[in-house]
């Protein structure tokens, strides 16, 4: 299997931290040198280790916003 690649190209926030340190964020992720997304999951304190997460695309994070202004919090 071949190994992926991934330089965060901004940080853009911290969602949550967990008791032991990794942090949820949301940032722009270059994965195997393709144009950075925008992805959102958890990094330990380092950023070397990484959780399954979810990675949108500039229409995707837009919609996501737009569904998100409509939530009645």
């Amino acid at each position: 299997m071949a190994e992926v690649t991934f330089e965060i190209t901004k940080s853009l926030g911290v969602l949550s931290e967990s008791a032991k340190g990794w942090t949820k964020e949301i940032n722009l992720v270059s994965w195997n040198s393709y144009p950075a997304k925008y992805d959102i999951r958890e990094w330990d304190p380092d950023h070397q280790k990484m959780s399954k997460g979810l990675t949108l695309s500039a229409d995707e994070i837009k919609e996501l916003r737009d569904i998100l202004n409509g939530l009645d919090l």
